[in-house]
């Protein structure tokens, strides 16, 4: 009869020999009795049950989920029996008994048990629910360190995934706007894609940047060289961290005191949010298809008369005569200029695992059409995660890629002369704008169109601002890839190690094309036209090592500890062309061809090469120490030391910064 018996595949360490074949036995009708090293196995006497009448064999059935699917590994048994069982990958589990009235009970780590009695039942399908009492709110801190809420002695927000997709923007931070305390996020006016501004707390320097350091998993995320704003810059700016696909992000928490970021050094003086990506789930295959269409407008502009128009000789300054029904047009910026934005939003993921690897892919495309003419952006996001567990689950690999392709047309710059909004609002307000719509004209002398703005320059170089949308082109598109690895290993319950490593990579090839027509103080006396062809690369090589202690002590102590190194090397080239084409009016030069953009049609003498570059370098060591008492008093501890490249010279006088933090809290209730 023990030949014919099957046995489930079972797992034990460090147990008796008792334990291993009470394991192996679960729920057969095998008893045994160990004399002299000597196993003795016998078949059970059937007793039944107080209460519970013997019947003939029955087989029940059933499945275990909760509010998120079906349920692995949950224990299933026959109550006052040995029989049971664990539920599968689907949650579906199988139970043969010859109980007439059988109780089955269901028990998991993280839920409340259950019974259920069967009766006439042969299908039993549970939901379990979620025991509050047995989880700890835990957050993602500083170097993707967990800490439980309750022992934080500094203000840490956090926000779940499902608060950052709610409202989709090509820029996910702009979600954040209202989310948590203290923050302040001003969105971009330089159009979809732009940079957000986030500010905790206000701001902190007139001069220097009060914006927030990113963290991607524990890894500072390189903050970009993409510039512009200032009076005369043409290139509207991005920022890597809008790079990110929303759907690939589990929570953010956001540390908005000194302490919480003083791990970081320097590079948080400004607070820090630390973002968890999703891994892989262990179950069957779970397939998230989700799309979404955002619609927007103008919504803030500023308020215009239009009870004056010009007079004098004045063509732009809107407060001479009185209009009259026959020169009041009542242009408005906001519906006469302005058009509807749309962004659409399509990502699909897929989870799968086992108790041993789980595997997690996704992608997503973002596809958005400004407030402003002609401003495109568009962005394709791929990311392959996989988690490994090795020797009985004491290694752990976590490996991941991910591919970002992202172009972007016309993005609004911030300064006076490449600024569309300089025209659109000073427009006179006794000019009919639906007559500068058509913003060239065919100029017979040249043979080609040109602009068509006869309001002027208003000494500020002032332009059509249809022109700027469709004949000064601005176009970057970007290729990023960041490849990340980790590993951890549990050398002993309390004691484990683990290290990290990221590279990220970002290709950058921009592009400028002032068509003839153009204001000649943009295109550098050039009637013909001007052309800018750029290429920049960015790279961040992070690498770091932490020993991670939690042992408790006693009854009443616990500590949490962590000691690491880091590496951080950055570096940044870049290489431009930029020169107005060859024209008539440069002594020595044959004219080039109007409207022809490449570097041979550019003027020799006028055209500038520029190549630059710099690299920068950090090492650090840092340490923190959380010590509590009865789960009520904490104290932490943290402290971090940088060698930045910028402090090696021989004339430094400090080669190092130190960046300490005390904290204590005190559970009141």
């Amino acid at each position: 009869k023990l030949a014919t018996m099957a046995v489930e595949n079972v797992k034990v360490k460090n147990a008796s020999i008792e334990d291993a074949l009470n394991a192996i036995l679960k729920g057969k009708n095998i008893s045994f009795k160990v004399e002299d090293n000597i196993v003795y196995l016998s078949e059970k006497s059937a007793a039944p049950q107080e209460g519970n009448q013997q019947g003939k064999e029955r087989t029940i059935t059933g499945q275990v989920s909760d509010d998120m699917g079906p349920l692995i590994g949950v224990n299933v048994l026959i109550k006052g029996t040995s029989i049971g069982c664990i539920t599968d990958l689907d949650g579906n589990f199988t139970l043969t008994t010859t109980e007439a009235n059988p109780v089955v009970q269901f028990s998991y780590v993280g839920y409340k048990p259950q019974e259920v009695a069967a009766k006439g039942q042969n299908a039993i399908n549970v939901m379990l629910e979620t025991d509050s009492q047995l989880i700890e709110e835990v957050v993602v801190t500083a170097l993707g360190i967990k800490r439980a809420t309750k022992a934080l002695s500094y203000n840490v927000q956090e926000v779940k995934s499902d608060e950052i997709t709610r409202v989709k923007d090509a820029n996910f931070v702009n979600s954040l706007n209202g989310k948590v305390a203290g923050v302040n996020i001003n969105a971009s006016s330089s159009g979809v894609g732009g940079v957000s501004k986030v500010v905790m707390r206000g701001t902190k320097s007139i001069m220097q940047s009060s914006n927030a350091l990113y963290v991607i998993d524990g890894v500072p995320m390189y903050a970009g060289t993409g510039k512009g704003g200032t009076e005369f810059d043409s290139k509207g700016s991005t920022e890597p961290i809008a790079d990110i696909n929303p759907e690939d992000i589990e929570s953010m928490s956001v540390l908005t005191g000194a302490a919480a970021a003083a791990l970081y050094g320097s590079d948080a003086a400004n607070g820090a949010i630390v973002i968890t990506t999703k891994k892989g789930k262990e179950g069957r295959v779970n397939i998230t298809v989700n799309s979404n269409t955002e619609i927007f407008n103008a919504f803030v502009t500023p308020d215009f008369q239009n009870r004056y128009g010009t007079s004098g000789g004045q063509i732009t300054h809107s407060w001479g005569n009185l209009l009259n029904s026959s020169n009041s047009y009542g242009y408005n910026p906001t519906s006469d200029y302005f058009q509807t934005g749309v962004t659409g939003t399509e990502s699909i993921s897929l989870s799968t695992g086992t108790d041993k690897n789980q595997t997690y892919v996704s992608a997503a495309a973002v596809n958005s059409k400004g407030l402003i003419p002609n401003n495109k952006y568009a962005r394709y996001n791929f990311t392959f995660r996989n988690t490994t567990s090795f020797l009985d689950d004491k290694m752990t690999l976590d490996v991941g890629a991910t591919y970002v392709l992202q172009k972007d047309q016309n993005m609004v710059n911030q300064g006076t002369y490449n600024n569309p909004l300089v025209g659109a609002y000073l427009f006179p307000r006794g000019n009919d704008w639906e007559d500068f719509k058509m913003y060239e004209r065919y100029d017979a002398s040249r043979k080609l169109d040109t602009q068509y703005w006869p309001v002027g320059d208003a000494g500020m170089v002032m332009q059509n601002p249809y022109w700027i949308n469709y004949r000064q082109l601005r176009n970057n598109n970007k290729d990023r890839y960041m490849l990340n690895a980790s590993l951890n290993y549990k050398i002993l319950d309390w004691l484990s190690v683990s290290g990290r490593v990221r590279l990220d990579n970002s290709f950058n090839d921009y592009t400028e094309k002032y068509y003839a027509g153009t204001n000649t103080q943009m295109t550098e006396a050039s009637t013909r036209g001007l052309y800018t062809i750029s290429k920049t690369t960015d790279k961040q090589l992070y690498a770091d090592f932490l020993i991670n202690i939690n042992k408790s002590f006693g009854e009443n102590w616990n500590l949490s500890a962590n000691i690491g190194t880091s590496f951080m090397d950055m570096r940044s080239d870049g290489l431009e062309v930029r020169g107005p084409i060859a024209d008539e009016n440069f002594e020595g030069e044959t004219p080039g061809l109007a409207n022809v953009f490449n570097v041979q049609n550019l003027s020799a003498k006028k055209t500038k090469r520029m190549q630059n570059g710099w690299r920068e370098q950090t090492q650090s060591v840092f340490a923190s120490a959380e010590l509590g008492y009865k789960s009520t008093y904490y104290l932490t501890l943290t402290g971090r030391n940088d060698w930045p490249s910028q402090l090696a010279g021989p004339n430094s006088t400090s080669k190092s910064f130190f960046y300490p933090s005390v904290g204590l809290s005190v559970v009141l209730s």
